[in-house]
């Protein structure tokens, strides 16, 4: 297989999960560019990880590079600024969750990717570090009968610092992104209604939401009903996947099934994909579209349909109404 130069445009905290996912995959990718105006996070980065050129703007960074692909790490404030001109040089790109702040930007910049025929990516890394890529398979073999619903619960004590305390979009736009992607992959249906509350803690420094409980219907009836905390001291997360012949308990590492009334699991699977790992099969999944020209199942297109769902919460939350999603679009 190919070897493919790479560049990160983004020097954070989140880099660190591409470059030790990248690590051991040496005959894969290279690492061989890094982008940020922070000077000192720059080459702090860069030595760290023997990255050899390094940018501080996103000109340069094009004009110079050489990559093969560009890996966008930066806040979603900013996102699009970056995206565009990559685009436009012609650079394919694998972008950070969530794609954009809003599905206004997404859809945007997937219609120019689309229309320069640039083939874009996005990092949901947990469909893997999750159970949800298990789930799907076991759902998939009838284990537990149709799925009627899904409850979801994470919760735990979040305090952000940087960036992220003044985004208007908190605490669903760092973790539901993860979550409404992995309930259409384990009911491999798309959300038609979504109706949601939000609320802002005081224990929590931000300027959007640390709180929310949301309800999901799908095209093939399930149901998701799902809360959010992020000032919660007691911290769980969990999913439980009802059926009509079964119903599995799932934690990051475990899955576990159960019928009728049995008060011990009848079958487990275990689940232990890194994040850095599943960062690595994210990027490797455009790498493979490069070459054989079919769409990744992480394009920007499919994840228009997840950035949907968490646009149509947000709107919810704001104007008190459940809001219906056609065609990947809120109304």
């Amino acid at each position: 297989m190919k070897t493919y130069k790479v560049g990160l445009i983004g020097a954070g905290g989140v880099t660190e999960l591409h470059l030790i996912g990248y690590q051991g995959h040496k005959d894969r990718v290279e690492v061989t560019a890094i982008c940020d105006p922070n000077e000192e996070t720059l080459n702090r980065k860069a030595d760290q990880f023997g990255i050899p050129q390094r940018f501080s703007n996103v000109d340069d960074f094009i004009r110079s590079s050489g990559v093969d692909v560009a890996i966008v790490c930066t806040p979603t404030s900013i996102r699009k600024q970056v995206v565009i001109p990559l685009l436009e040089a012609g650079f394919p790109l694998f972008v950070e969750k969530p794609f954009s702040d809003t599905l206004g930007d997404a859809v945007e910049i997937t219609n120019r990717a689309a229309k320069l025929g640039v083939p874009v990516s996005v990092n949901q890394n947990f469909r893997r570090h999750f159970t949800f890529d298990v789930v799907k398979g076991i759902v998939n073999e009838g284990k537990i009968g149709k799925v009627t619903s899904i409850l979801f619960n994470n919760l735990f004590f979040r305090q952000d610092s940087g960036w992220r305390l003044q985004c208007e979009r908190h605490a669903l736009s760092v973790m539901g992104i993860h979550w409404f992607d992995g309930f259409r992959q384990v009911l491999g249906s798309e959300a038609v209604s979504v109706t949601s509350l939000m609320r802002s803690s005081s224990a929590i420094e931000c300027a959007g939401e640390t709180d929310a409980t949301v309800q999901v219907d799908f095209e093939n009836g399930a149901i998701a009903t799902y809360v959010q905390s992020f000032s919660s001291s007691f911290p769980r997360t969990e999913m439980i996947v009802i059926g009509e012949t079964g119903t599995l308990f799932c934690t990051h590492g475990k899955v576990e099934l159960y019928r009728e009334e049995s008060k011990s699991p009848l079958q487990t699977w275990d689940n232990n994909i890194s994040r850095e790992i599943a960062t690595f099969e994210g990027l490797n999944h455009l790498l493979v579209s490069l070459e054989t020209g079919v769409e990744a199942p992480n394009s920007a297109q499919d994840n228009l349909k997840t950035v949907a769902m968490l646009d149509a919460a947000y709107r919810s939350a704001t104007e008190q109404r459940t809001v219906s999603l056609r065609k990947g679009l809120t109304t």
